[in-house]
């Protein structure tokens, strides 16, 4: 139980994603008490924003969930048009969507697993689902000697193309995604019911990897029947997830949020938990965010599953 309700900082997470995942759960960080509520809307945007304007001003941070506010090609932020939306209706609380954490979080998870484990040894071939959703997990996946392919352009346009560059990213990028970001969301990412249901797309991109990485609803989304002897590092997962992935016969998960007191949450959850512990206004600066890392000595969680 929380001690002293008047010193509680709340955070509440509100998701595009399926309610069936909501949750709340009562933490103690760097000495001060959170209470965390997951709310996911079923993929109703209308009902994110009516939530966020009910909730203005009541809790401590938003974590936008299942929504991206930006993509990230390597040197450019875009950010998405009905992102902005939803975010704009937050005029008293920060609302954060966890990509300023992924961007340092994620490249201490490849810093962590190349100085404490044997997991990236060798040339490992790397699928990323989506590079412009975790760019620096692309980058210091590559950066970390792997030789890369990125999912953008398959997953996202379903084209069978799987790029090889960064730069190439970036290059196609700036031709399309001035287009792309005025796209409803549900056409981008797959959202409320659509996180539920596994539609293989290009599983020899998926089967030719070692590794798996990127955002866990795209990779549950596409891929294939089978994953013997894969590693994947993405995001939160459930339990019944991780029952799927060891059936699956993926060998080792690694998730990039840590466990707190027996629980793992997302990036959008953890980024709101620190702009609600600094009482920032906004996002904070890599540099505040690596700080804080460092004293809450955040860890990756590594699974063996088989």
């Amino acid at each position: 139980m929380l001690k002293g309700c008047e010193q509680v900082k709340k955070v509440i997470s509100i998701s595009l994603g399926s309610s069936k995942r909501d949750h709340f759960a009562e933490i103690e960080l760097m000495g001060k008490e959170f209470q965390i509520s997951r709310i996911g809307t079923d993929g109703d945007l209308g009902k994110m924003v009516s939530y966020i304007r009910e909730n203005d001003g009541k809790v401590d941070a938003f974590g936008l969930g299942g929504i991206d506010l930006y993509l990230q090609a390597v040197d450019r932020r875009y950010s998405l048009r009905d992102a902005e939306k939803v975010a704009n209706a937050a005029k008293l609380t920060p609302i954060v969507d966890g990509s300023g954490l992924k961007n340092t979080l994620e490249r201490r998870v490849v810093q962590h697993l190349l100085e404490e484990t044997d997991i990236l040894s060798g040339r490992k071939k790397a699928l990323i689902v989506s590079a412009m959703d975790r760019c620096g997990l692309a980058q210091s996946l590559s950066e970390a000697g792997c030789e890369m392919g990125y999912g953008d352009v398959a997953f996202v346009l379903n084209l069978p193309i799987l790029l090889k560059s960064l730069n190439t990213l970036a290059f196609i990028a700036r031709l399309l995604v001035p287009i792309i970001r005025l796209l409803p969301f549900s056409m981008i990412y797959p959202t409320g019911k659509k996180q539920e249901k596994n539609e293989p797309r290009y599983p020899k991109y998926f089967l030719d990897a070692d590794l798996i990485a990127g955002d866990f609803h795209f990779i549950r989304r596409f891929m294939p029947e089978r994953l013997p002897g894969k590693i994947i590092i993405t995001n939160t997962v459930t339990e019944s997830d991780l029952s799927m992935l060891r059936d699956k016969g993926v060998r080792t998960l690694i998730t990039t949020t840590p466990e707190i007191e027996g629980r793992s949450f997302g990036t959008n959850v953890m980024e709101a938990l620190l702009v609600a512990y600094t009482g920032n206004k906004g996002e904070l600066k890599d540099e505040e965010y690596l700080l804080l890392l460092k004293e809450l000595d955040f860890r990756p969680r590594i699974v063996q599953l088989q």
